[in-house]
């Protein structure tokens, strides 16, 4: 372990309505980790941090000691290692698992919708691209108007048309948002967070799509206060939540009303992650596939995405005997064990990201969110 002093000063590098930025700082301020925001700038830090951790990517940290970290997932776990009391990690081995799958869950899943909201309303790309070009392409010496064009163009070629999403599937992508926000209104209307009195690294991992999107952008924020305030309010208490003075416990095992949140893992993200391995073994760039009763053409092939769904797998091979057995029957039941070794072999490269989180081999988001 280390003495957080060491670390000082933690500087992160992002943007302040940037999905993965948004989680980071929840972690930051959840566990009373000092830090500052700093805004990206383009194109000036793009080479800088293709040399410090091999990809350019938001979010960045530099701790105080001069290192540059990557990998929301993996600097959360780092630090979790390095300051393991009264963290975000449940010590029960296996709400351990279900947190990191709900956390990876939210991550590679809801960044789809996340995006498709900010980008094909004219609300949202209006409000985020004027946002953006200020923030991160200030420096640039183009007009204003060319600069919000430029993001508008990008996001929506890289993240939305260019991700698979068609208007024929935009119907069944809101309806799976608005299938979320039902379960979740359950879930807060019972207990302040998703595994009980405190915050876990689930709902670190939900404040992802939630917190800079979801909840910031107009159209989905609208609906969020139409039909579920108790997730609005959510959003609002993991934010005000520090650990140091939180006085609640986790409840014990994993609750009865996750369950139609891990139905919807074992139906939509895990075959998602299937055929997303299939088309990197078969060479594609781009694939099509139908999950959840939304078929989504010409979606990007990922390889890092490959390697969430080997990470899966090792943390769960990584349980103790009798948590493991436990977590498969809980896996099964929901329909998430079968997908998640669909395949006996996965395309990973040799030592595929085993520098995380110093350094990457693989882009996993865009620059601009």
């Amino acid at each position: 372990m280390t003495d957080i002093q060491a670390l000082q000063p933690v500087a992160l590098h992002g943007s302040n309505i940037s999905y993965f930025t948004g989680k980071l700082e929840n972690y930051f301020k959840v566990r009373g980790i000092p830090y500052t925001l700093h805004s990206m700038q383009l194109p000036a830090d793009v080479k800088k941090l293709e040399k410090e951790i091999g990809v350019f990517q938001m979010p960045a940290v530099q701790l105080g000691d001069g290192r540059w970290m990557t990998d929301s997932s993996k600097i959360i776990q780092w630090f979790e290692a390095q300051y393991p009391h009264n963290g975000v990690t449940p010590t029960d081995p296996m709400q351990a698992f279900f947190c990191l799958l709900l956390e990876d869950w939210a991550d590679e899943w809801w960044w789809r919708p996340a995006m498709h909201y900010r980008w094909y309303y004219p609300e949202g790309a209006h409000l985020q691209s004027r946002h953006l070009a200020d923030e991160l392409m200030s420096s640039m010496s183009l007009p204003r108007f060319v600069r919000r064009s430029m993001l508008r163009r990008r996001q929506r070629n890289g993240y939305t048309i260019g991700d698979g999403m068609t208007a024929a599937n935009v119907p069944g992508v809101e309806a799976m948002f608005a299938r979320l926000l039902a379960q979740l209104q359950t879930i807060f209307s019972d207990r302040p967070f998703l595994f009980g009195e405190r915050p876990s690294l689930a709902d670190i991992g939900l404040s992802g799509p939630f917190f800079r999107h979801f909840a910031l952008d107009p159209v989905p924020l609208e609906i969020i206060r139409q039909s579920a305030p108790a997730v609005l309010e959510w959003v609002a208490r993991l934010w005000n939540t520090r650990l140091e003075h939180c006085q609640g416990s986790w409840v014990q095992g994993i609750p009865d009303d996750l369950g139609p949140l891990l139905d919807d893992i074992g139906s939509t993200y895990l075959p998602y992650l299937c055929a997303n391995a299939d088309a990197v073994a078969a060479g594609k760039k781009r694939f099509d596939t139908e999950v959840g009763g939304v078929l989504y053409r010409g979606a990007r092939y990922s390889r890092y995405r490959v390697w969430c769904l080997q990470e899966l797998r090792s943390h769960f091979l990584a349980l103790p005997e009798e948590p493991q057995a436990v977590t498969r029957a809980v896996l099964e039941t929901h329909g998430c064990w079968e997908p998640l070794w669909r395949q006996q072999t996965l395309p990973i490269l040799p030592g595929q990201e085993q520098g995380l989180p110093f350094r990457a081999d693989c882009k996993m988001v865009g620059v601009n969110e």
